[in-house]
């Protein structure tokens, strides 16, 4: 959506949450560790690696060989035994069967990672070789070196742990995975995710007419929730009336889905129907406002074991929202660590709040980060060519380092 009235920054609603919140915006950095921290983690499931990009350990991952498995070339040459020069007596491929052992003075040529034969002293790469016919020279050196030959186990040895619960499969950790003989890796459950964009005013496709705007807020969460390792179940449009459309949407959502995302009636406006639709299914809210610039229109309810964040209906201000509360959520869910925040030194013409942190779009600079400027909550521009939000706290000083959220390039 591009900018819309009614998603204004009113002030939250009264009374106390189950979290000891009194109405008041809870500070931005309190936030994220709430968000992370309440939330149980998920099930297990086994997954074949193929499908298990992205995915959270959830239980050490132990190889089940070792690695090398055998002892293997390093380097194209000659494998040889004794001093030089060697006879030379065959040859070894890669996928090969292991020779027979070496003899005193001989040599095989050889491939890097084929078996080495037994007795191999070491590996005469081709660029120290001299061939002559069968005989073969080289440097002279220790017969007990072993050099340019990797050992069976020297790497891993089978049943040790290479992966901890909770580690993110990264592209690196899947193929160290297969490297060990692993097809499948124990994993946290995929959260289930409902979006639920509302507003009378939104259209899905083309120009919007006069007094519609066209919903942002879907594509930019969907994008998100991919790359967060959540799988989207429903995307719906909600009209703001009747107010019961938005209850039922919620109720149900709440009763068999993981996450349920509201956009866009999470304030104090005539047409903002999320907190009568959570007291009207009975949620418990934990976060009511978030003391932050933008997304300060921020809910985090519970019903059950289902867990609901309202974000506002301005598009930069949901997708900061998103990087407040549902990222820290979902690792919750996966039994993650909070994600880490990188610092750098910012730089451009930036003011703190007086109350709430600031989230600006910045790009990277040599060492520091800049800002880009142009940001306001209806508008994605300067965030479409971010490298990360800036988070600048009510504390912070001109030209001091700021943490940094950064911004998914997918």
């Amino acid at each position: 959506m591009t900018i819309v009235s009614k998603h204004h920054a009113g002030t939250p609603t009264s009374g106390t949450t189950a979290d000891g919140h009194t109405g008041q915006a809870m500070p931005w950095a309190q936030a994220r560790l709430v968000a992370h921290r309440l939330p149980t983690p998920l099930g297990v499931q086994q997954a074949p690696l193929a499908h298990a990009a992205g995915r959270t350990v959830a239980e050490p991952v132990r190889a089940a060989s070792m690695l090398p498995g055998f002892d293997n070339a390093a380097m194209d040459g000659y494998a040889v035994r004794g001093p030089g020069p060697w006879r030379l007596v065959g040859h070894v491929l890669a996928g090969g069967a292991t020779p027979e052992g070496l003899a005193p003075g001989e040599a095989v040529e050889i491939a890097t990672g084929a078996p080495v034969p037994p007795h191999t002293d070491r590996v005469v790469p081709y660029e120290v070789a001299e061939r002559r016919a069968d005989l073969v020279c080289g440097p002279s050196s220790p017969s007990s070196n072993r050099r340019h030959i990797r050992t069976a186990g020297e790497y891993v040895q089978a049943g040790q742990t290479l992966l901890p619960a909770g580690t993110v499969l990264t592209a690196a950790a899947l193929g160290l995975a297969a490297s060990v003989g692993l097809d499948t890796v124990a994993v946290r459950t995929r959260p289930t995710v409902r979006i639920l964009v509302t507003g009378d005013e939104i259209v899905t496709t083309g120009v919007p007419p006069h007094g519609k705007v066209r919903d942002a807020i879907s594509p930019v969460l969907k994008t998100l929730m991919a790359a967060w390792n959540a799988d989207v179940v429903e995307l719906s449009w909600i009209p703001d009336h009747p107010a019961t459309a938005l209850t039922n949407a919620v109720h149900r959502a709440l009763t068999d889905t993981d996450l349920t995302l509201v956009c866009g009636s999470s304030s104090v406006g005539p047409a903002d129907g999320l907190h009568d639709a959570l007291a009207e299914v009975g949620a418990t809210v934990h976060i009511d406002g978030v003391a932050c610039r933008p997304g300060h229109p921020q809910v985090l309810a519970q019903a059950g074991s289902g867990w609901l964040i309202g974000l506002p209906g301005n598009p930069f201000a949901a997708l900061a929202a998103a990087y407040t509360l549902i990222q820290p959520l979902l690792a919750g869910l996966a039994a993650r660590p909070l994600p880490n925040l990188p610092a750098a030194v910012l730089d451009g013409d930036v003011r703190p709040a007086v109350r709430h942190t600031r989230l600006v779009p910045v790009r990277w600079h040599h060492h520091e980060v800049r800002v880009i400027d142009g940001a306001h909550p209806g508008y994605l521009g300067p965030a479409a060519q971010a490298d990360a939000l800036a988070v600048i706290p009510p504390s912070w000083q001109t030209k001091r380092a700021v943490e940094l959220l950064a911004m998914l390039h997918t």
